[in-house]
């Protein structure tokens, strides 16, 4: 193996230059990543994504944001944020036409028969004061207790993680009571061979 450092020959059982002291074995890891094909996912491309049904699309989804740590009540804030802006934007749009065609419809250059038309335009904004509404509401309402059933959901896993990895002991034995053991060399290998039952 050459040296990248000091371009020396050096043995390839060696983890470090005998030269400059550069690490052989690190270099070695860095071949090894770059050359393994293996290491190239192609499920995290665009084009197998095209391939997945939309409950993969959905897990996948939501496994992403829970490696970003986007939670379904940073989701529902975002929801309700997104509503007030919308609905803000509404009451704007909403008093600008209201005094812009007031304007025009003073002027006097406008047919009283457009005047009506031009007076009643305004209500264009309520449409996205609507939207922004909704989705308040929805933010307030419906995100709420998806919210808590994600944060039920989460619980529920880690309780079942603590449980995998429990180490308590087990309790002193009374003679009449039978303790499963949580742990055990044998797991569980000769529960076939005795009954508690059969003992009486």
């Amino acid at each position: 193996m050459f040296c990248p450092q000091c371009g020396s020959t050096q043995g390839d059982e060696l983890k470090f230059c005998k030269s400059c002291g550069a690490n052989l074995e690190g270099v070695r890891q860095m071949a090894a990543l770059r050359d393994d094909p293996a290491k190239f996912d192609w499920n995290r491309t665009w084009l197998a994504e095209m391939f997945f049904s939309n409950s993969e699309r959905l897990r996948r989804k939501e496994e992403i944001e829970r490696e970003r740590g986007i939670t379904p009540e940073m989701k529902r804030y975002t929801e309700i944020k997104a509503g007030v802006i919308v609905s803000s934007v509404g009451v704007g749009v909403m008093i600008f036409l209201n005094v812009l065609m007031r304007g025009i419809i003073s002027s006097g250059n406008i047919p009283p028969g457009d005047a009506g038309v031009l007076s009643s335009i305004w209500v264009a904004g309520i449409i996205p004061f609507l939207v922004g509404m909704a989705l308040i509401i929805n933010g307030v309402f419906v995100s709420k207790r998806q919210a808590e059933l994600a944060k039920l959901q989460q619980q529920q896993r880690t309780r079942g993680l603590n449980k995998e990895h429990d180490t308590r002991e087990l309790p002193a034995g009374g003679g009449d009571e039978y303790v499963p053991p949580l742990f055990g060399v044998t797991e569980e290998t000769t529960k076939h061979l005795v009954d508690v039952g059969q003992k009486r």
